[in-house]
């Protein structure tokens, strides 16, 4: 187990060294990266959620957070009416084992 040890630390302590290098590879003057959602070509609700996420990461996670459970629930609704009208009934089950 110590071995284990020594060896997680030595692991880190080479990350730790190689970090900054990697981070100032590009050179002082590097500016800082910036990630964008390009909205040339969309419209709609595609190009409000590319702005939103553009102005305001957290308005866009959010919308986000919100919007999962409430398309998930809506699907699923929508999957077991089909299925119902398809005849397949998931109000009550039947064990086939006994």
């Amino acid at each position: 187990m110590r071995k284990l040890w020594i060896r997680l630390t030595g692991v880190m302590a080479m990350a730790l060294m190689v970090i900054p290098d990697v981070v100032l590879a590009a050179g002082p003057k590097a500016a800082l990266l910036v990630i964008v959602a390009d909205t040339r070509k969309l419209s709609g609700w595609e190009a409000w959620f590319a702005n939103l996420y553009n102005e305001s990461h957290l308005y866009f996670t959010i919308v986000t957070v919100v919007a999962i459970p409430i398309i998930g629930v809506t699907l699923g609704f929508l999957a077991d009416l089909v299925m119902s009208r398809l005849g397949i009934d998931l109000k009550s089950r039947e064990l086939s084992e006994h």
